[in-house]
């Protein structure tokens, strides 16, 4: 007779345990319903970059001296950095410089130890291709310039359309209460 009535008394445990389960993650299903969606429209809509982001490297054929302390610094020996020295100035002569994105990590030592200042990190982060062979950049299309995505006007940037959701949010259920 015992066994029967701890069998039935581990079954009430097991039940309330379970009822409790059950309404802990019905509590919390139920506080998601009062958040704003995370998911944005990505072509139409684009989340703002941090401001440290590493996006695709931009290069200044000009202020590069060719010291080569960027492909001395990369982890993969990336950037190739073709140059001839001018022996009537004793100066290397930059010829070609290339990097390949489809390789690169984006680590960002290649700017960190640039002495000239000559590489920089940009917001762009639409890398994608249908051949990899596309990724390789050289001076010509590391030196093209981003379009900041604060000021495209073809996207509507998250930040500013979360701004004002969240203050027509509080425009509708705002409640002004005034004494006479």
């Amino acid at each position: 007779m015992f066994p029967m009535v701890t069998g039935f008394m581990s079954y009430g445990q097991q039940t309330i345990r379970a009822t409790r389960y059950i309404g802990q993650s019905f509590i919390t299903t139920l506080s998601h319903t009062n958040r704003l969606p995370i998911t944005i429209h990505y072509p139409y809509e684009k989340s703002i970059t941090p401001e440290r982001f590493r996006g695709r490297i931009h290069f200044e054929f000009d202020k590069c001296i060719a010291c080569e302390v960027c492909v001395r610094v990369c982890p993969i020996d990336l950037p190739l950095v073709d140059w001839r020295f001018k022996k009537d100035i004793k100066k290397k002569q930059l010829l070609n410089y290339s990097i390949d994105f489809g390789v690169c990590i984006f680590c960002g030592n290649c700017v960190e130890y640039c002495p000239t200042s000559c590489l920089s990190m940009t917001e762009e982060y639409e890398l994608s291709t249908y051949d990899r062979h596309e990724l390789n950049y050289n001076q010509i299309a590391l030196s093209r310039l981003p379009i900041s995505i604060m000021e495209d006007y073809t996207i509507q940037t998250i930040r500013n359309s979360t701004k004002s959701k969240i203050e027509e949010d509080k425009s509708s259920n705002s409640r002004t209460i005034t004494d006479y």
